[in-house]
């Protein structure tokens, strides 16, 4: 891979068009696209960690996806300008324009859309999915098992989000002709690997998970070729992560970590002490520690105290991200690098942001109420899952054509079709719904609460 050729305007499933408007270009308009879009609404009531609503704002998805393109954005400005400075004399004009104005609209697009296939109730939504599939038996798994290859299987057994969210970006959005540009898509995809070669813990970064459904490998590989992406394997199921994807992730590792700190603390889950133990460490034996300490000792309200740490810790994160993208760049051009950019920083800094992972397990992830909504999370979709399944697998049921009644016609399940695309399509209606709406249907259909008009 090298710099010249991992960008493209070239949109999937459209011409490629080189001409911009006045004011946007089409890496711009890739945004504009995502913000206006459906899916990306919905964030604003899908769980982040905490549940949702409550008297006490917390994160949801929506805010939280906002937060990291924010912090992508930055580190998107400052690689772009880098890669220009080191490569002036090798770029064309084209790359120049793309890394000095682009990059950080590409970075920041594909932070807004990195959770947009995530399901209701946070990473046990994608549990409960899993569950319901592996735990099938009987005449549904005997009837799965003879109509579903192996890798269309393991899409529903292995179902992950961010494989759902190329899905969106791509056959959902061409289906509105909100077609995204290769080097956003390309971007996005955290895990360019299949089902079936996925969640591999010890072989490459690329194959922790899985990034495409055999539904879109295909564009994946478009995309792979389009880019000069390396393909990792001879069958071309698993391929080198793209670099630009460091760049969303370490905005992702980066927020996160400290955003669910602040949601606690406003939760009197962590107290400001704990907190400010855990982040200012991160000043010391520099200029700044000092002065850090007094600055929050100023502040009298403890949400602002707060606040403040976790602006200068982001800022000196994306600084150091930054210079350590640069001093494994070989290895991410090559498809070498195997750790995510924030677990290469230097001793001292991992060695507290692992403490804060450790506080967050213990304290934050594990929390009664974090708990409370994961089980809910595994009885609505896993009952949703065994209804609407249920219809389409024996859709002359009474029950079952009013069930399908309720599925929108653009979700384009057909009585008698490719099972595959059917049950692909109740896992797109059930994976884009909303908490809430998940739960007002799930109490509806099994007769918990009754329709009003």
């Amino acid at each position: 891979m090298n710099w010249l050729t991992l960008f493209s305007n070239k949109r999937l499933g459209a011409e490629h068009r080189n001409a911009h408007e006045h004011f946007r270009t089409d890496y711009m308009r890739d945004y504009d696209r995502l913000i206006f879009s459906s899916q990306f609404r919905r964030l604003q009531n899908k769980t982040q960690v905490f549940p949702l609503p409550g008297a006490v704002f917390v994160h949801n998805r929506l805010t939280h996806s906002l937060e990291v393109a924010s912090v992508g954005r930055s580190l998107g400005k400052a690689i772009g300008e880098r890669i220009v400075a080191k490569y002036e004399n090798e770029l064309n004009q084209e790359a120049i324009e793309f890394y000095k104005f682009e990059l950080s609209a590409v970075v920041m697009t594909a932070c807004i859309a990195h959770d947009i296939g995530n399901p209701p109730f946070g990473h046990s939504g994608e549990e409960a999915i899993r569950t319901y599939f592996r735990e099938l038996e009987g005449e549904k798994l005997k009837f799965l098992t003879e109509n579903l290859t192996e890798n269309q299987f393991n899409d529903f057994k292995w179902f992950e989000g961010n494989a759902n969210a190329f899905r969106i970006l791509t056959t959902i959005f061409n289906q509105s002709n909100l077609n995204l540009t290769y080097a956003t898509l390309a971007s996005i995809i955290k895990y360019p690997a299949d089902s079936t070669s996925g969640f591999k813990k010890k072989s490459f970064i690329s194959a922790k998970k899985s990034g495409f459904f055999d539904a879109e490998s295909e564009f994946y590989q478009r995309i792979a070729t389009e880019l000069n992406i390396n393909a990792l394997n001879e069958e071309k199921t698993v391929f080198a992560r793209h670099p630009f994807v460091f760049l969303v992730e370490a905005a992702d590792d980066i927020c996160y970590r400290i955003i669910d700190l602040e949601d606690a603390h406003r939760l009197n889950i962590i107290s400001i002490q704990e907190a400010r133990d855990l982040l200012e460490p991160f000043f010391e034996n520099q200029e700044g520690k000092k002065s850090i300490k007094e600055k929050v000792d100023t502040i009298e309200d403890d949400k602002q105290k707060l606040s403040f740490l976790r602006a200068m810790l982001i800022g000196k994160l994306v600084g150091k991200c930054t210079e350590i993208f640069f001093e494994y760049e070989a290895q991410l051009l090559d498809g070498s690098l195997n750790k995510p950019l924030i677990d290469l920083l230097d001793e001292k800094t991992t060695s507290l942001i692992k403490k804060i992972d450790e506080i967050s397990v213990k304290k934050i992830y594990n929390d009664k109420s974090v708990i409370e909504i994961e089980i809910a999370g595994y009885h609505i979709i896993g009952g949703l899952l065994k209804e609407f399944v249920s219809a389409v697998l024996q859709p002359e049921t009474a029950k079952s054509r009013k069930l399908l009644q309720l599925i929108p016609s653009q979700y384009g399940i057909t009585k008698g079709g490719d099972v595959y695309q059917n049950i692909l399509a109740v896992v797109d209606f059930i994976s884009g719904m909303t908490d809430l709406f998940a739960i007002d249907l799930y109490r509806k259909i099994t007769g918990i609460q009754i329709p009003q008009l």
